[in-house]
């Protein structure tokens, strides 16, 4: 038999073996991921419960102000009131979760949609941003008034509430991303005699996607933030409109399960948008620029 029919009788089984090794690479790979995600998790959890109570002790907090974790557990579970507690408490969180949502998605799609334009046009990003900077500096407090003076007490107003805060720090991280695109596959669109529209997805928008996913894990919280803005500032109900009431009617155990639930709600939709992206980065082999 000759070396070339060797060669020929080989090579799909070399292939065979190099595909199988490299799915069970990326298998563990991905179980590596999984695991260091949902230990970071952990550890997160156990250090916001160890700051809560050495906060508590170390100021001297008194006990009918400042509630531990035991409190809040009790709260929800054990008084004779624990299951009026926990419809009151987990319907307001819906709301708010409600409410995050529609930030998190209105601020999001306005991110990419100008990260886009500014990729796409240099004269509009030069233009553009500086505002986008001006705005971003002005406290969210202040623009409030004049944000529901336009949109009124309603649901719009929870979106752009919201929209502003998950928009500026979103709209960093995808215009970067989009620029950290290699100059060369630029180039070759650019031979083939496509436009800057074809470069910016075939090109960049791949590109980008560490930072996109960056992005939407830095949105989660920031969505929550400005969802408790609005409820706080403009359209009550839900946590944000909630804690108000509590503080005034001195319903501390209330007010502390409050910022419980949003916490770990917080931590929780965070971590789970952190482990979908060290999944899809390990799978598409992009880990390495997470």
């Amino acid at each position: 038999m000759t070396e070339a029919a060797v060669a020929a009788l080989s090579t799909p089984r070399s292939a065979v073996q190099l595909n199988a090794s490299v799915k069970r690479e990326t298998r563990r790979a991905t179980l590596r991921a999984v695991g260091n995600s949902l230990l970071t998790f952990v550890l997160t959890l156990v250090a916001v419960g160890v700051i809560w109570v050495g906060a508590l002790w170390a100021f001297n907090v008194t006990p009918y102000v400042g509630k531990g974790p035991v409190d809040v557990y009790n709260f929800l579970f054990t008084v004779p009131a624990a299951e009026a507690n926990r419809t009151q408490m987990f319907s307001q969180l819906w709301v708010t979760i409600g409410h995050s949502a529609v930030g998190f998605f209105a601020g999001l799609v306005v991110a990419v949609i100008v990260a886009a334009i500014f990729q796409l046009s240099k004269g509009a990003e030069h233009a553009l941003m500086p505002l986008a900077m001006l705005l971003r500096s002005v406290p969210l407090v202040a623009m409030a008034p004049v944000i529901i003076l336009i949109f009124g007490r309603d649901f719009s107003t929870v979106a752009v509430i919201g929209g502003i805060v998950v928009l500026f720090p979103a709209l960093v991280n995808i215009a970067f991303g989009l620029k950290s695109a290699s100059p060369q596959m630029n180039d070759l669109i650019a031979v083939y005699g496509g436009s800057s529209w074809t470069a910016l997805r075939k090109v960049a928008l791949p590109s980008a996607l560490p930072s996109l996913l960056a992005a939407v894990r830095i949105s989660v919280p920031g969505a929550i933030t400005g969802a408790l803005l609005a409820e706080w500032l403009a359209v009550g109900g839900g946590i944000g409109g909630a804690v108000g009431g509590y503080t005034a009617a001195a319903q501390f155990s209330a007010l502390w399960t409050a910022v419980v639930l949003v916490t770990v709600t917080a931590l929780v939709l965070y971590n789970v948008v952190q482990l979908l992206e060290a999944v899809v980065l390990t799978r598409m082999g992009m880990s390495d620029r997470a």
